[in-house]
């Protein structure tokens, strides 16, 4: 099968990139899928008054192209949903966001501009500049708890590279639970052994017993723990 791909993704860069369906994307980002597929492709909407069903635009578009009419998403995919989500939690309007989207493209010159270095080094400044003009952006921008509360979280979570966020600790960069696209395709692993997260949690499930999943997995307990906890989250 031959993936159809944006221009900025080649396709032996599928490889390194993160693939993840919306369901999974769901699972790690705890959006819900139905908002997700919303986003990246946009949506028809009707009133009451209207002869016609208008069209809502997306609010980013997935970085890689339906493969048989099957969505995926990419690991910098997966940030944008997240900065998206943080933003609209805070009541940021679906026409701000759209055209923050935009301009923060223009301003740091990448596609997935909510996912750059840029926005942890000077993010205040940055989202001002977006601001411009937008009332109800620049209100929240200019908030007292707008860039702690909203941005530094999440940011915060993530490893740079280039300006590139290139790797995503889910529980923080204390604990060993990392999002890395590529290594085991950008799917949730113990950082410093490499095992799936889902492999060890399902091993604890079974055997109820620590040593023995670190016996079996030659890994180290706090490994075995971190993954168990992070799956753990992921079904509450």
């Amino acid at each position: 099968m031959t993936a159809q791909v944006l221009p900025n993704v080649v396709p032996q860069r599928l490889i390194g990139v993160g693939l993840y369906t919306v369901a999974e994307a769901a699972r790690l980002t705890r959006v819900p899928p139905a908002r997700i597929r919303r986003w990246i492709r946009g949506y028809r909407y009707k009133y009451a008054a209207d002869r016609e069903a208008r069209y809502s635009p997306p609010v980013f578009p997935s970085e890689i192209v339906p493969i048989e009419g099957a969505r995926s998403l990419s690991f910098l995919d997966l940030q944008e949903i997240r900065f998206v989500d943080a933003f609209r939690r805070r009541g940021v309007s679906w026409k701000t966001l759209r055209l923050a989207h935009e301009r923060g493209q223009a301003l740091v010159h990448n596609s997935h501009p909510f996912a750059t270095g840029m926005f942890w080094t000077d993010g205040r400044a940055i989202l001002l500049e977006l601001a411009k003009g937008d009332v109800a952006l620049l209100d929240i921008i200019r908030g007292q708890l707008a860039f702690k509360r909203i941005i530094e979280p999440y940011l915060s979570q993530l490893d740079f590279e280039h300006d590139q966020a290139i790797r995503w600790w889910p529980m923080g960069k204390n604990r060993r639970v990392v999002i890395d696209p590529k290594r085991n395709f950008g799917q949730p692993i113990v950082s410093k052994e490499g095992v799936p997260t889902a492999v060890l949690a399902k091993a604890y499930r079974v055997e109820r017993s620590v040593v023995k999943v670190t016996r079996w997995f030659k890994v180290e307990e706090k490994s075995v723990r971190d993954a168990v906890a992070f799956e753990r989250r992921l079904a509450a």
